[in-house]
């Protein structure tokens, strides 16, 4: 199942609805950087609300596609980190260096407005 990607002005919106397994965070990132690629954006607020689970590998990949977007010039903002999942990625020894969050949709839009306008 794909993880729907929404252009809103410059911004991509990703709200993941889904259960992420390796397969489907896979082709999420494909297809974000494909978007990304395809439209300019200059910001991806990615919100992970529903999520209340994740292991090494999608954290890995969440990780990961954080990087490559600012790689490719977007700035990225995980919101909604649910108590579980940051539980999860700090008994894992996964920190996500760098990576801007927030605790909401609303707050990591503001948040991505802040840093990109500066």
């Amino acid at each position: 199942m794909r993880i729907p990607i929404l252009k809103i002005k410059e911004y991509l919106l990703v709200s993941i609805q889904v259960e992420l397994d390796d397969q489907t965070v896979l082709e999420f990132q494909e297809d974000l950087l494909n978007k990304i690629a395809e439209t300019d954006a200059r910001g991806v607020v990615i919100d992970l609300t529903s999520v209340d689970m994740v292991d090494s590998f999608i954290a890995k990949v969440l990780g990961d596609v954080v990087t490559m977007t600012s790689l490719m010039g977007s700035v990225t903002v995980l919101s909604g980190i649910q108590p579980s999942v940051a539980i999860t990625l700090i008994e894992l020894g996964i920190t996500l260096d760098n990576v801007h969050t927030a605790m909401d949709l609303d707050q990591g839009i503001l948040i991505l407005n802040r840093l990109l306008e500066g």
